[in-house]
C-alpha cells in the first residue's frame, strides 16, 4: 500500500516563532510558514523530503532524537553550531568527548535540542 508513497516526518514545538528563527537563522534551513494552517512550518531539506513542524500548546519534548542531520565533518559542524549558540547535550553513560561527540560506536554523533526541547543530532558516517 505504501510502496510508492513519499512519507514525511513531523514533530511539535511549543513556540512556532522561536522554532522558525532557530531552524532558519541558527541551522540555516530554508523554512516556509503557513499561517492559514496555524503557523505550520515546513523545513525544506535536501532530497525533497520536507519536514513539518507544528505548534502544540501542551507540547512535551520527545525523549529520543526526532531529526538527524548527516554531515561530512562532525567536528566542523559542532564547532560552527557552538559558535551560533547551540549547546550540545551530555548523556550519562555515553562516551562523549569534550565537544559532546560520541565516536566509535557507529556513526560519530552529537546531540542538541531545539528551543522546544526536541532532540536533534549531527552525525558523520564512517
Amino acid at each position: 500500500m505504501f510502496t510508492d508513497t513519499k512519507a514525511m516526518s513531523s514533530f511539535a514545538v511549543d513556540d512556532i516563532d522561536r522554532a522558525q528563527r532557530f531552524y532558519s537563522d541558527t541551522l540555516g534551513l530554508r523554512v516556509s510558514r503557513d499561517d492559514a494552517m496555524g503557523g505550520l512550518l515546513t523545513l525544506h531539506v535536501a532530497g525533497d523530503r520536507d519536514i513539518l513542524v507544528y505548534p502544540k500548546e501542551d507540547h512535551t519534548p520527545a525523549t529520543y532524537t526526532v531529526l538527524n542531520f548527516p554531515v561530512d565533518d562532525i567536528d566542523r559542524a559542532v564547532d560552527e553550531l557552538t559558535g551560533r549558540g547551540v549547546r550540545f547535550e551530555r548523556y550519562p553513560g555515553m562516551p562523549q568527548d569534550d565537544k559532546g561527540v560520541m565516536r566509535g560506536q557507529g556513526p560519530s554523533i552529537a546531540w542538541f535540542t531545539d528551543p522546544a526541547g526536541n532532540i536533534l543530532s549531527v552525525l558523520q558516517e564512517g
